[in-house]
């Protein structure tokens, strides 16, 4: 399963745990340190899009409140603030082609597997 791709934060517990759950099954994912590498607007889209839900969802709220960042119910600006801020996005997200989980736990990303 090379086209396994994990948004990983390796402070994480549960991004830790995850990635241990891959590999103890023989999955070498593709490691995205999404703090050092921060998906774009285009990239969040499409995780959206694989995970079947909406912006709100993906959003850490209180690392979003912590920041200072206003309300807002537009999907398109809390896009935008999850790519300017990739601190606030909820982890780990593990993608297998065109279906993506949430590690949280961490055995929901075997439903994709």
């Amino acid at each position: 399963m090379s086209n396994v791709t994990i948004f990983h934060n390796p402070r994480c517990t549960k991004s830790r745990q995850t990635l241990a759950l891959l590999n103890e099954r023989g999955i070498e994912p593709n490691v995205i340190e999404y703090l050092k590498t921060p998906p774009d607007e285009a990239m969040i889209q499409s995780l959206l899009k694989k995970l079947g839900i909406e912006a709100a969802q993906l959003i850490r709220r209180k690392e979003y409140k912590a920041l200072g960042l206003s309300e807002s119910d537009d999907p398109q600006e809390l896009i935008t603030r999850l790519a300017t801020h990739p601190e606030i996005i909820e982890r780990p997200i593990v993608v297998n082609g065109d279906m993506a989980r949430l590690g949280r736990p961490p055995e929901q990303v075997l439903e994709i597997l």
